[in-house]
């Protein structure tokens, strides 16, 4: 019998069986209507009046997946990949939404942007921050650089990192080690090992939060190969906050991160031949420190988001013609303020006026050439206003525009409008929305020994309607999203055939993406609940590879009793179009990777009552041996377990 029936009709099983449980305590319910979102106005917002389909995960989400990386939890949201994840843990994480590549995704923490001036798509290493710190994720996909800038062409991840919340001062200490082998390995000794510890407190004036957290990874060869050695991936994390709270209109928080990796890697350059060598070395250091003020009046509130980044690479390779070890260094300063006020004019209206600066400069030093600070920077000065209408009959919109001042490329307007409506008879919401976004070139795109001062900006539309509905008193809820994204002048690499000159040039004409989501939400009970969605993602192969036709998630949760709950989750992943560019010919060569499918498993349990939790976790269950990218090594059945004491 075909392996794929097989485990799909197990996985509908386990469905069916969990519905005859008991009640036996309490979970969490499938994301109600009414839940508040951040992300599309940038102040809190019930879900029921806004005009996205914006998806939440929150604390408890996260803990119910305990022992994955944020990378993977990610990658089960519909119309995200995050390609990677599955993959060596030093392995680079390529983050889509919607067939979007890279660049395309602007990534917040704490509500401000965060990206590697000296990337060549400016894209923010999600390796670098570990899902310990993290509190909850908000994900809004289309385009939306009228409220967030350039760079968010085809959605936004907002990060939440965790803070102090209790009186007292209260904190974790966690412990968890897990096994690192491929599909063709049998070798389940220790070889993961996270550890961390973050303590707080919150009064009336003064809240606090700090956290310390450290990992080493050890066990998968980067590069899919025989006898290749294990590549050692390692990370430290620290974030300190601060919270002054003068008086009941004004509040002050300070914070401060540093995060570090190493990872050894295998440089795949000769065409996936003679990739493995124990010097090929690469370090990563973020230095981040944010100030964000705020003051409520009366009938609004003023916010300024301000955050200092800089980020210092180094990698170290060996050259296997020349037999030396050719090293390169890479530095970027990122400087982001925003400050923008919100105003409400009456109960059903209220507007955003803001403006961000953003600063951006790198330096690098490699063999094929440096690149210089004094040359390589740029700024921008954006303006920009949203308008919120809820009305008292269910008509809500969402509009805006904003004007982008850039220091290079000079003016231009980006603007957007949303509206839905929500029936008053029915649990039913449609949505709709235009919005148009632009992307400038990176820094390295246009000063590289690669690069291209006549680079354009990308520009790019987005067009969606859905809708959402809720039913059996908010057990049931069910959203679809169809979508059509349009690119011109989209950045490309190209290799001259004849000269092999390779630069990055503006494509002649335009290109799109479409796709269609679903989610669907059930809670059986207060013990059991089902989610499940559906993505289909149609790309041209000019825009972006690597991107599944079809992808589906499903999730089941379950509460045996007050103390243990477990969490089971399969996910499907079609078929994918890549290339990798051949040594020998210098040329590009097609590769289809094969479809594959993932089935993982944790259990909580709570050993002592408020005290201490402790979890094991499986991926792969079924050890599935698949390629997530060509040439790259891929995880198999490993195992998880761990403890969390908490004070």
């Amino acid at each position: 019998m075909n392996k794929k029936i097989v485990r799909i009709s197990m996985l509908c099983l386990l469905i069916g069986a969990s519905t005859f449980a008991q009640k036996k305590g309490a979970i969490a319910v499938p994301n109600e209507l009414n839940e508040v979102v951040i992300s599309d106005s940038k102040f809190a917002l019930p879900k029921e009046k806004s005009g996205k389909v914006i998806v939440k995960i929150t604390a408890e989400d996260l803990a119910k997946r305990e022992g994955q990386s944020l990378a993977t939890v990610l990658s089960s949201v519909a119309g995200v990949e995050i390609n990677g994840n599955q993959s060596n843990a030093g392995r680079n994480l390529g983050v889509y939404i919607r067939g979007s590549r890279t660049r395309q995704t602007l990534i917040l923490i704490d509500g401000v942007p965060v990206s590697d001036a000296s990337g060549i798509n400016l894209e923010y290493d999600l390796r670098l921050l570990p899902v310990e710190q993290v509190e909850s994720v908000e994900i809004m996909k289309g385009a939306s650089s009228t409220l967030y800038g350039s760079g968010a062409a085809a959605g936004v991840i907002n990060i939440t990192l965790k803070k102090g919340t209790k009186k007292d001062i209260s904190g974790t200490v966690y412990l968890n080690t897990g096994t690192q082998v491929t599909a063709d390995k049998t070798n389940y000794s220790p070889k993961e090992f996270n550890q961390g510890f973050n303590f707080g407190a919150k009064n009336e004036k003064i809240n606090y939060f700090a956290s310390l957290n450290s990992s080493a990874v050890q066990g998968i060869s980067e590069v899919k190969g025989v006898d290749f050695e294990d590549d050692l991936f390692q990370r430290v994390n620290s974030v300190v906050k601060l919270g002054f709270t003068p008086t009941k209109k004004l509040s002050l928080d300070f914070s401060a991160n540093y995060d570090r990796i190493k990872n050894e890697f295998d440089d795949v350059y000769d065409n996936f031949n003679n990739p493995d060598s124990p010097v090929n070395v690469s370090t990563s250091e973020q230095f981040r420190l944010g100030f964000s003020p705020k003051y409520k009046y009366n009938k609004g509130e003023l916010v300024l988001n301000s955050s200092f980044n800089m980020i210092e690479r180094g990698y170290n390779v060996f050259n296997s013609r020349t037999k030396k070890v050719d090293p390169s260094e890479y530095k970027s300063r990122n400087v982001n303020v925003d400050a923008f006020n919100k105003y409400q004019f009456c109960k059903q209206f209220f507007a955003v006026l803001g403006s961000q600066f953003q600063f951006q400069e790198m330096n690098s030093q490699t063999v094929y050439g440096s690149i210089a600070g004094e040359m390589a920077k740029f700024n921008t000065v954006d303006p920009y206003f949203t308008a919120v209408y809820n009305s008292d009959f269910g008509l809500n919109v969402n509009l805006g525009g904003r004007y982008n001042i850039h220091s290079v490329y000079g003016e231009h307007l980006v603007y957007n409008i949303n509206p839905s409506f929500s029936f008053s008879d029915l649990p039913l919401k449609l949505l709709a929305s235009y919005s148009t976004a632009y992307i400038t070139p990176s820094l390295y795109q246009l000063y590289s020994p690669y690069g291209n001062l006549d680079l354009t900006p990308e520009e790019n539309s987005t067009v969606e309607a859905g809708f959402e509905v809720s039913l059996l008193d908010k057990k049931l809820t069910l959203n679809t999203v169809a979508y059509y994204r349009q690119e011109d002048n989209a950045i490309g690499f190209y290799t001259n055939p004849t000269t092999y000159k390779s630069n990055y040039v503006n494509t002649v004409g335009k290109y799109n993406a479409r796709g269609v989501e679903a989610m669907v939400s059930y809670a059986f009970s207060k013990d059991l609940g089902v989610n499940v969605n559906y993505t289909f993602t149609q790309v041209e192969e000019a825009l972006s590879k690597l991107i599944p036709k079809h992808k589906a998630n499903a999730s089941v949760d379950y509460q045996l009793n007050e103390r243990t709950s477990f969490n089971v989750n399969y996910q499907y992943v079609d078929k994918r179009n890549t290339s990798y560019f051949n040594g020998a010919t210098f040329k590009s060569t097609p590769v289809l990777l094969d479809a594959y499918q993932l089935v993982n498993a944790t259990a909580r349990y709570n050993l002592i009552k408020n005290r201490m939790n402790v979890f094991g976790s499986v991926t792969n269950i079924f050890n599935e041996d698949f390629l997530e990218n060509v040439g790259y090594s891929t995880r198999g059945r490993n195992f998880k377990i761990g403890f969390t004491l908490l004070f």
